[in-house]
């Protein structure tokens, strides 16, 4: 009976297991967005893991949207990024990539003070911090077609640039109310061109994406990230269930390295408010496991028996953790074992620095 244990093949590459870290952002790069030495030791640590998913990675200086997140797009941060693709694979592990553009969950003051974009001219609410401090969100101002051509080519350069830098592929972050998800969802897209509109221009935009990356790359070193349920940072659709269904079985046409679907989520110190046309929490998965016909991995909150019994039922090929691989970089050896694991510290998951980083002991220790 497969497991979390189980050894598994996606795309060319063949996986010990199907522990599957997350991307998680933590704001630990410089200013500049350039990787550094101890995010080298934060990865390393948690080779064991079948695949890495790296934290969300700007695409470009439009992309940003977080304080001391790191990017793709100069080459200092793709030699950055070098030492840590070599270390994790000189352990024994292999790492995707994950490609972010924040798209209105920014801020002016992270672009010289000029407007945030997005699908369309629609605030998000809510704040955002930034080095001048915790500030409103603006409303910000829609992509021109050109741009949108342009935004298309960044995705493709920072693919072509994580290849560059040691990665195996690379995810494409669609969900939590990012830029992709911003064209995908109806509150967020109000447009009447070719990407607003219908469920199918509305996706539009995700999907050559995902077609321009695939062709760069191979899509077998691509894949995507979706949040069918989601409204973090202010988002909603009129219509989840169909939109997404459209948008996941437009993905069959790919031979991705996998589908990542995140079950309803809230950040840390959030609280999910379900809404009535979503799919609930622990719905998500199941549904779309019926439209997508490739490797499909879940992730938000699960138990290692959770997970296990989803894998086992054929629900999905792999789980990925967040926060039980935070504060068990050996996560992969405590399942073998059936040992205790350690508790999070959600105080330092974006504090900077060594502390709830790189110090969370193993259980050889």
């Amino acid at each position: 009976m497969k497991n979390l244990l189980s050894p598994i093949e996606i795309g060319s590459m063949k996986l010990p297991n199907r522990v599957i870290m997350a991307p998680l952002t933590r704001c630990r790069s410089d200013k500049e967005g350039v990787p550094n030495d101890l995010m080298r030791i934060y990865y390393q640590q948690r080779a064991s893991a079948g695949l890495i998913i790296s934290e969300a990675t700007n695409i470009s200086p439009m992309g940003v949207g977080y304080m001391n997140t790191p990017g793709i797009w100069t080459n200092d941060q793709i030699n950055g990024w070098k030492p840590i693709t070599e270390a994790v694979h000189s352990s024994g592990g292999k790492m995707f990539l994950q490609l972010w553009h924040t798209g209105r969950s920014s801020h002016p003051d992270f672009h010289n003070g000029q407007p945030t974009v997005s699908a369309s001219a629609i605030n998000s609410g809510g704040k955002v911090h930034t080095y001048e401090g915790l500030k409103d969100k603006e409303t910000p101002r829609a992509l021109e077609l050109s741009e949108i051509k342009d935004t298309i080519k960044d995705y493709v350069t920072a693919s072509l640039n994580a290849i560059e830098a040691g990665f195996d592929g690379v995810e494409i972050h669609g969900a939590n109310g990012y830029l992709i998800d911003q064209f995908i969802c109806s509150g967020s897209n109000q447009r009447t061109d070719d990407y607003g509109g219908s469920i199918e221009n509305r996706c539009r935009f995700g999907l050559e994406v995902v077609e321009a990356i695939s062709n760069a790359i191979s899509s077998d070193r691509t894949a995507i990230r979706l949040s069918p349920s989601g409204t973090f940072n202010g988002m909603s659709d009129d219509t989840p269930v169909e939109t997404f269904s459209y948008f996941v079985d437009k993905l069959n046409d790919y031979n991705l390295a996998y589908l990542h679907v995140m079950e309803p989520y809230a950040p840390p110190g959030k609280t999910y408010i379900p809404q009535k046309n979503y799919l609930q929490d622990r719905e998500v998965t199941k549904y779309f496991r019926n439209i997508y016909k490739g490797s499909l991995i879940t992730n938000s909150g699960f138990t290692i028996d959770e997970a296990n019994a989803y894998i086992s039922n054929g629900i999905v090929d792999m789980v990925a953790f967040g926060k039980l691989l935070i504060s068990n970089p050996d996560l992969v050896n405590r399942i073998e074992k059936s040992s205790d694991l350690n508790d999070w510290d959600v105080k330092t998951f974006y504090s900077g620095g060594e502390n709830g980083y790189i110090d969370y002991p193993f259980l050889d220790e």
